[in-house]
């Protein structure tokens, strides 16, 4: 069983290169499906959630294997519309295959997924949008029984910008018949990179990024060679890891464009902040400063993936800053964890404050979800001791290697392999 242990106090300087959006590849491997051939992702991450998507890939009937730069999928070979119980409870973002395999085969078999308890994330608004473009669903005991034999473009209008309601949608639309309008979909970077990425394929897709998608369906989509954009929620966890520890580093690939609100309140607390082309590079000389309230909200609002991290990056700050969580009820999970370290934070609903303490000492915590264990160990670098950060699958669903690119900063971190139960 991995662990990772942390020496905190030193002093963070270097250059990481950021890792392909976890976020981003994991739709587009979903929309791999619509190609039946051969596609090259170059760039993607090696991560716990990627390789749940290959096994579904694989369970399906189609091919994936790793080369040097990238991963090659082939989906010619799909004999399948059934995706497994077990693989789907794997990850909240399975439930992206559903509107990729009616497309492709008219038919898809699914159970609800699973993924981090982060509180209610219904598919309720994937089921109505697919309903509307014509697919028959039935979804009682637990599964998903769909049957599209003709899909038909349509207008459709989302009640909230649901990431993954809008890529679902758009992933069933590339094989309706006619035009297909997403009115309120979400804007995220990553719903950009999938309509980069169908578009490569021969899709005909536009608006991503803005609050109304279009697509063209019917079009016949073939393979390609693609680039998965960098994972900005990888590197607003670098960013903070600097602003706890302290020093200099360097993010190469890096796009502060994705990340402008992460950025902005960084440089509030102290941090000095400067970006080109290349990336971006943070510097932080001192004690950081108390921040105005951090409200999460969609794209482009401040990301409720970054909340747990930023928070981290907090705890030594001089004043008090407020956390509203508008997105997820349970996202506050970290917080207990962070509390044996010393922090102070008070939780009420929806709202966390903390306030910013003197010491914080290195202590054995575990990690409850995917961001609250990046933030435990962003907490571990400004700690006095050791930490031993236990359930560390978490981490590994959403960073390559986090111990990799922060040792690599100047971190003393290091992964252990231990026989002991984990209490």
């Amino acid at each position: 069983m991995s662990q990772l242990l942390v020496r905190g106090r030193s002093r963070l300087d270097g250059e990481v290169m950021v890792q392909g959006a976890k976020n981003s590849v994991l739709p587009i491997l979903a929309a791999t499906l619509l190609t039946g051939d051969q596609v090259k992702l170059r760039g993607c991450p090696r991560l716990r959630d990627v390789d749940a998507s290959i096994r579904i890939l694989q369970g399906l009937g189609c091919n994936a294997s790793w080369e040097a730069d990238g991963l090659v999928v082939d989906t010619a070979g799909l004999r399948g519309c059934a995706v497994s119980d077990m693989l789907m409870r794997e990850m909240r973002s399975s439930a992206i295959f559903l509107g990729a395999i009616l497309a492709r085969c008219g038919r898809a078999e699914l159970s609800y997924p699973g993924g981090c308890e982060l509180g209610p994330r219904p598919i309720d608004l994937h089921l109505a949008g697919l309903r509307d473009l014509g697919a028959e669903i039935d979804d009682t005991g637990g599964h998903l029984h769909c049957r599209a034999s003709h899909l038909r473009g349509t207008n459709l209008v989302l009640s909230l910008p649901s990431v993954g309601a809008t890529e679902n949608l758009m992933l069933a639309a590339c094989g309706a018949e006619g035009v297909t309008s997403i009115a309120n979909a979400a804007r995220e970077p990553e719903i950009v990179d999938l309509q980069n990425f169908l578009n490569a394929c021969g899709a005909k897709v536009s608006g991503a990024g803005t609050s109304t998608i279009t697509v063209e369906g019917g079009q016949r989509l073939h393979g390609c060679d693609y680039a998965v954009m960098p994972d900005r929620i990888a590197a607003a966890t670098y960013l903070c890891a600097v602003a706890s520890a302290g020093g200099r580093a360097f993010l190469r690939g890096a796009r502060e464009a994705h990340l402008a609100t992460v950025t902005a309140l960084l440089r509030e607390a102290g941090c000095v902040i400067t970006s080109d082309a290349a990336g971006i590079v943070c510097v932080c000389e001192k004690r950081l400063k108390a921040v105005r309230p951090v409200r999460t909200a969609p794209y482009p609002g401040f990301p409720t993936d970054a909340q747990a991290v930023l928070m981290a990056a907090l705890l030594r700050s001089r004043g008090a800053t407020v956390f509203e969580e508008n997105i997820f009820e349970n996202r506050y999970r970290h917080v207990d964890e962070l509390i044996r370290m010393g922090a102070d934070i008070q939780v009420s609903g929806r709202v966390a404050v903390v306030s910013g303490t003197d010491t914080l000492y290195g202590a054995a915590v575990r990690c409850t979800d995917l961001r609250g264990g990046a933030a435990l160990c962003v907490a571990a670098l400004a700690a006095e001791g050791e930490s031993r950060i236990m359930r560390i699958g978490h981490i590994d669903r959403g960073y390559e290697n986090l111990e990799r690119d922060l040792s690599t900063l100047g971190a003393d971190i290091v992964r252990v392999e231990t026989e002991q139960i984990e209490g």
